[in-house]
């Protein structure tokens, strides 16, 4: 085996297992977002979601952006294999995130009163911000579990986690939900965190570590790095959450409530069931990325070979979401959200270019360039407020879809070129002309099912999705040897079945 396939390979690897884990959280979604759409509407979907993107902001200014920064201190201080230093590094996260988290839900708790004014434009959601404050705490401890368990490749503990934190929320806030339907809101925010809490506890405390008891001197010492690092991360999350705020709150006076629900319905589909691919890959490329960072070429190539398999995983789903986006809304959702399928549809098209540069912005993380990771994202934030506002206002939902597609457009050519002049990355051939051809037949999905009448649009739509994944099909065999892995399994089933 070559040592490109062998690449190949652990891209796919990694993406099976987490893949794995999100295939199962989004039917978990899927399941919660119909109850939650059929009982509160959108309506409630929008108090919902101006609850939670509200408190997120908080959250992302207060966290020091620990969820990211310590998983390199944890993996290096677990790679050198010292018990001893393993132990110190866990204490000092373990103190970190309680003391971020407190904060975070202090400031929370004495802005409550201005945050529901501001967001709502009455102070009549003034204890619902005093008693979700509380979640800001609980969250950031959760994230401290869930640092130790990554840092220390615990990936079976972290996917074992995340599957019960998703169907423990569910079953527990559904009711929640019927029995006090808008009511329910908060007290299914608090409950879902107290959950997330227990499991990520209860697991991080399954591998093994040394307890170590350290000084005030040690912990400042210690967390400088991550603090400084997770500042600018911090930082950089707070400028997206506050974008999507601003949008939300703009949105809300412009259209009203039920458009905000309509908003984060319609995004959801796109951020939560398409972007499961970049999720799934992230917690094993991150990593590998770091490891060859002060390597160039190296790094480039990874970057390509990541890319690449981002692409022909996503293509088929993309363009399944682009011509059967109706039926998806309806039972994602209700008939009352398919204002949305446009919107969606628009936003389908940015996906390939957001494949495209999420593998490149990595390399500024990688590469612990956190001051240039800031200034790349505060650009982009500037032109995705703008273009939302202008998308919004001249063309209602379809204009948020078409400005989400323009800004990765835009994205893409940005950190290309940061990238390029900072680290002499390029762009192979071989990604170059699957990119093309899979925006290609996406692009033709997307004109056909404007512009052709049902059911011919969805016949015409579904040969073009089966050419999407034969495409991919081909391109992923070519390079591990899919069919080989395919008849191995299967074979392997077989025997299993026979026994």
């Amino acid at each position: 085996m070559s040592e490109a396939q062998h690449s190949y390979r652990q891209i796919v690897k990694a993406t099976s297992l987490f893949g794995g884990v999100q295939v199962f959280q989004i039917i978990i979604s899927i399941v919660r977002s119909k109850f939650v759409a059929v009982l509160l509407g959108p309506v409630g979907m929008g108090i919902n979601g101006l609850l939670i993107s509200t408190t997120g902001m908080i959250e992302g200014l207060t966290n020091f952006g620990l969820g990211t920064s310590a998983v390199k201190n944890v993996a290096e201080a677990h790679v050198s294999g010292n018990t001893g230093r393993i132990g110190k590094v866990v204490a000092v996260v373990r103190k970190l995130v309680w003391i971020t988290g407190l904060f975070g839900a202090v400031i929370t708790l004495f802005l409550s009163p201005w945050l529901s004014r501001i967001t709502f434009g009455n102070r009549d959601y003034t204890l619902a911000f005093v008693l979700i404050s509380i979640t800001l705490l609980f969250n950031q401890i959760s994230t401290g579990q869930s640092v130790i368990l990554r840092g220390t490749r615990q990936l079976k503990y972290m996917a074992r986690a995340s599957l019960a934190g998703s169907l423990l929320g569910l079953i527990i806030s559904v009711p929640v939900y019927y029995k006090w339907n808008i009511d329910g809101i908060v007290p299914a925010i608090i409950i879902t965190s107290v959950i997330s809490l227990l499991i990520t506890w209860y697991y991080s405390n399954k591998v093994k570590i040394e307890k170590v008891k350290i000084s005030r001197v040690t912990i400042i010492r210690e967390g400088k790095e991550m603090m400084s690092m997770g500042f600018m991360l911090s930082l950089s999350g707070v400028i997206t959450l506050a974008t999507g705020y601003i949008i939300r709150i703009f949105i809300s006076n412009t259209g009203g409530v039920d458009q905000v629900g309509l908003f984060s319905a319609g995004f959801a589909i796109i951020n939560t069931y398409v972007s499961m691919v970049f999720n799934a890959m992230s917690t094993d490329y991150f990593p590998r990325l770091s490891g060859v960072a002060n390597d160039n070429s190296k790094a480039t190539e990874l970057i390509n070979q990541q890319s690449e398999i981002a692409i022909l995983i996503l293509s088929p789903i993309l363009t399944v979401f682009i011509v059967f986006i109706q039926f998806a809304v309806i039972i994602l959702y209700s008939s009352k959200f398919l204002e949305v399928n446009g919107m969606i549809q628009w936003a389908a098209l940015g996906m390939y270019f957001k494949a495209a540069s999420w593998a490149i912005a990595f390399l500024f993380l990688a590469k612990g360039a956190s001051g240039l990771y800031f200034w790349n994202e505060l650009i982009s934030n500037l032109y995705v407020l703008g273009l939302n506002i202008l998308g919004y206002r001249f063309g209602g939902l379809d204009g948020l879809g078409i400005s989400f597609l323009l800004s990765y457009i835009f994205y893409f050519v940005q950190v290309f070129l940061l990238t390029k002049y900072k680290y002499d990355f390029s762009i192979r051939s071989a990604y170059t002309k699957i990119f093309l051809v899979q925006l290609f037949w996406g692009i033709l999905c997307f004109l056909t099912i404007r512009f052709f009448s049902v059911p011919g649009a969805y016949l015409i739509g579904f040969f073009l999705i089966a050419a999407s994944t034969i495409i991919s099909y081909k391109e992923l065999d070519r390079r591990i040897d899919l069919k080989t892995i395919l008849q191995t399994v299967l074979s392997r089933n077989d025997r299993r079945s026979q026994e």
